[in-house]
C-alpha cells in the first residue's frame, strides 16, 4: 500500500514480492515499474487513479532547437532594435499612444485577470488539489529551501527591488493616489503611498508567477509534456507545440522575456551609472555605460553558460546576503521603531484599503487614468509580460514540490520579504522628507536610494554595497532570462545548449546597450509602452492557462483516487451501519459492477492514460529486444503522427 492508501501503481501485484509487504521502494522505482509494466501489457494497461506521474526527461523526449521560434523571435528583435536606434522619439510616441489606449479600454480586464489569478493560486494551494506533487508520486526537491527562496526572490524581482524600495512609496507619499484624499506630504499620506505600494510591488505579482511557474512545472514534471507555454493547452487543443498557434504563442513568451528584461536592465545600467557617479564625485557618461554594460553581458552570459546548479544559484545566494545586509542596516541605522510601527499597521491598511485601490479605474476621470498609466496598469501588464520568464525560471527550480508547498512559498514567502523591504527603505524615505530631509526625485528615480543612504551613517561603504547588490541583481536576471530564452527556444531543453545561450545572452545585453545610447530614458519608455499593449495579448493566455491546467488537475491520478476514496466512504459507512450497527471497521471487498467506488467514473476512457503510457513505451523503447514493439507488434510508440 502506498501512502494514500492505493495499490502498487501498476494496479496488480509485484512478482516475488508479498502484497502486505511495506513498500520499502526507492525513490523513483514505483515510477520505473510502473513504466516497465504499462509498457509490457499495454493491452492491460494502467489504471488512472494509479498512474504516478512522469517527468519529461524520464519520456525519452528529444529537445531540438525550434528554428521557427528561434529565428522569427530574433528577427523581430534585431528590427524593434534598429527601431530604437533610427527613431527612438517615434518609439516612443507610438509606445505611449498604444498604452493609453489599452488603459482606457482594457484595465478592467488586466484588473479582473489578476484578481482571477489570485482566487485560483489560492484554490490550487489550499483545496484539495495542494497534495499534488509538481513530479511523480515519489519525486523530491533537488534545491535546498533556501537556495530555492534565493533564485525565487532574485527572478522575481531584482532590480526592482532597489530601484523601486524607496522611489515608489516616496512618490505616492508626495503625490497620493486617486483611492486616497490624504494631503500631499502628511502624516495622513504615509499608510496609502505604503499600501499602493505592496499592491504593485510586493503581492498579486507573484500570484501571476506562481500561475504561470505552476503550470509549467506540473506539465512537465507530473504529466511529461515539453516545458513550454503552448504545452499548457494540451487539455483545449492537443499537440499545441507543433500547431501555428503554439508557435505563435512560444515566439511571443520568448519576446516578452527579452524586452521586459532588457527594460529592467535598462534601469538597472541608469541606477548603477548614478551610484557610480555618486561615489566616485565624477559625472559619468555614455562612455562609463558602454563598459559597465558589456563587462555584464560577459559575466552574466558566462553564468547562464555555467547552468542554475553552479552560476545562477551562486550569486541568488550572495545577493540575498547582500539584500539582508542593506536591510538589517537600513532598519537599525535608520528610525527604527518607526518601521517596526510602520509593519503591522501598514499591512492592516493595505487589507482595509484594497477594494479602494482595485475599484479606481480609467473612466473615473482624467486623474485616474493617468494614474493607472503611470503606476497600476502599467505594472499588471509588466508582471504579465515577465511571467514566461520568471514562470519557466520558476518550474526548473520547484521540481518535486507540492501545490501546497509550491503556493505557499512561491506566493507569500517573497511577497512578505518583499513588504517587509518597501516598509523599511519606503518608510526611511518618507519619514526623512517629513523631518525635513532633501528628499527629490529626480529624472526616472535613480538617485532616491543612494540619497536615502547618503542620509545614513556609514553612507559611502553602504553606496558601495548597494552598488554590488544592483550589479549581482543586474547579472542573476540577465543569466536567469538568457537561460530561459534558450530553453524556450529549443522545445523547453532543461539545460540549453552554449551556442544558443550566448546567442540570447548577447542579444539582451545589445539591445540594453543600444536602448540606452540611441535615445537613453526615451527608448526605454518607450518599450516599457509598448509592453503594456503587447501584455494584452498575454492577459488572454494568462485565462486560457487557468481553464486549461483546471482541466488537468480534474483529471489527475491523485484526484481520481481522491473521488474513489470519498464515494467509497461514502458508501461503506451506509453499508457498515445497515449491516453492523456501530460496530465495523473498513476493509476492501469485490462488489458488482455497478455498486462500486468508480462506478460513476469511466476509468477505460483512453484519455486519462494515453498521454501517459505513450510516453512509458517511448522511455523503454530503447530497451526492447531488437524488432520488439510494445504493442503486439503494432506498430513503435511515438510513430504517430497526430494532427
Amino acid at each position: 500500500m502506498t501512502d494514500d492508501g492505493t495499490s502498487s501503481p501498476a494496479g496488480r501485484a509485484t512478482p516475488g514480492r508479498d502484497q502486505h509487504e511495506p513498500d520499502r521502494e526507492g525513490p523513483g522505482e514505483r515510477v520505473r515499474r510502473a513504466i516497465r509494466n504499462a509498457a509490457s501489457e499495454p493491452a492491460f494497461g494502467i489504471h488512472p487513479g494509479l498512474v504516478p506521474g512522469i517527468s519529461v526527461e524520464d519520456t525519452g523526449a528529444r529537445f531540438p532547437t525550434r528554428r521557427s521560434v528561434f529565428v522569427v523571435a530574433l528577427v523581430v528583435t534585431l528590427a524593434v532594435l534598429t527601431w530604437a536606434i533610427v527613431a527612438p522619439d517615434h518609439l516612443n510616441d507610438v509606445g505611449t499612444s498604444m498604452q493609453s489606449w489599452v488603459v482606457a479600454r482594457f484595465g478592467w480586464l488586466f484588473n479582473a485577470t489578476v484578481v482571477a489569478t489570485v482566487v485560483f493560486m489560492l484554490i490550487v494551494g489550499f483545496g484539495p488539489t495542494g497534495r499534488i506533487r509538481l513530479g511523480a508520486d515519489d519525486s523530491n526537491p533537488e534545491y535546498s529551501t533556501t537556495s530555492w527562496i534565493s533564485m525565487l526572490f532574485a527572478a522575481g524581482l531584482g532590480i526592482g527591488l532597489i530601484f523601486y524600495g524607496p522611489l515608489e512609496p516616496l512618490s505616492h507619499f508626495l503625490s497620493p493616489p486617486p483611492s486616497t484624499d490624504a494631503e500631499a506630504g502628511t502624516q495622513d499620506a504615509v499608510l496609502p503611498a505604503m499600501t499602493d505600494a505592496f499592491l504593485h510591488q510586493a503581492t498579486f505579482a507573484w500570484c501571476i508567477y506562481a500561475l504561470v511557474g505552476g503550470a509549467l512545472a506540473y506539465v512537465s514534471y507530473r504529466r511529461g509534456r515539453l516545458p513550454l507555454i503552448s504545452s499548457l493547452f494540451e487539455p483545449v487543443f492537443p499537440d499545441g507545440n507543433n500547431r501555428v498557434l503554439g508557435k505563435v504563442i512560444d515566439i511571443f513568451a520568448v519576446l516578452v522575456t527579452l524586452f521586459g528584461t532588457a527594460t529592467s536592465l535598462g534601469i538597472g545600467a541608469l541606477q548603477i551609472r548614478t551610484g557610480t557617479s555618486i561615489v566616485t564625485g565624477h559625472e559619468l557618461g555614455n562612455s562609463y555605460v558602454v563598459v559597465v554594460v558589456s563587462v555584464l553581458t560577459v559575466v552574466f552570459t558566462f553564468s547562464a553558460v555555467a547552468g542554475i546548479k553552479k552560476g545562477i544559484r551562486l550569486l541568488s545566494n550572495t545577493n540575498m546576503a547582500l539584500v539582508v545586509t542593506l536591510a538589517v542596516f537600513a532598519l537599525l541605522a535608520g528610525p527604527t521603531f518607526f518601521l517596526l510601527d510602520l509593519f503591522p499597521a501598514s499591512l492592516i491598511a493595505f487589507v482595509d484599503n484594497l477594494p479602494e485601490m482595485l475599484t479606481v479605474f480609467a473612466s473615473q476621470g482624467q486623474e485616474q487614468q493617468e494614474y493607472l498609466t503611470a503606476w497600476t496598469t502599467l505594472y499588471w501588464a509588466w508582471w504579465i509580460s515577465w511571467s514566461p520568464f520568471v514562470g519557466m525560471f520558476i518550474a526548473k527550480i520547484s521540481k518535486g514540490r507540492s501545490l501546497r508547498q509550491f503556493v505557499t512559498v512561491v506566493v507569500f514567502v517573497p511577497s512578505m520579504i518583499s513588504i517587509a523591504w518597501f516598509t523599511i527603505f519606503g518608510g526611511n524615505a518618507i519619514w526623512m522628507s517629513l523631518n525635513g530631509r532633501d528628499m527629490t526625485v529626480e529624472g526616472a528615480g535613480e538617485n532616491v536610494m543612494f540619497d536615502l543612504l547618503g542620509n545614513l551613517p556609514l553612507s559611502p561603504v553602504m553606496w558601495v554595497v548597494c552598488l554590488v547588490a544592483i550589479i549581482v541583481f543586474f547579472v542573476t536576471a540577465a543569466d536567469s532570462a538568457s537561460n530561459v530564452m534558450g530553453s524556450m527556444s529549443q522545445s523547453g531543453r532543461p539545460v540549453p545548449s552554449t551556442s544558443v545561450t550566448i546567442v540570447w545572452g548577447v542579444a539582451l545585453g545589445l539591445i540594453s546597450l543600444f536602448l540606452l545610447l540611441a535615445g537613453g530614458r526615451n527608448a526605454l519608455s518607450g518599450l516599457q509602452s509598448i509592453m503594456v499593449t503587447c501584455a494584452l495579448p498575454f492577459t488572454l493566455i494568462l485565462i486560457g492557462i487557468m481553464v486549461s491546467w483546471a482541466l488537468d488537475l480534474r483529471h489527475d491520478p491523485l484526484m481520481i483516487r481522491r473521488r474513489y476514496a470519498l464515494e467509497a466512504i461514502r458508501l461503506g459507512v451506509r453499508r457498515g451501519i445497515d449491516e453492523h450497527g456501530d460496530d465495523f471497521v473498513f476493509g476492501t471487498s469485490h462488489v458488482a459492477e455497478t455498486e462500486g467506488a468508480g462506478a460513476s467514473f469511466e476509468s477505460d476512457n483512453p484519455a486519462f492514460t494515453q498521454w501517459y503510457t505513450d510516453s512509458a513505451l517511448r522511455e523503454v523503447e530503447d530497451e526492447l529486444p531488437e524488432g520488439a514493439t510494445g504493442t503486439d507488434g503494432e506498430h513503435r510508440p511515438g510513430d504517430d503522427d497526430r494532427a
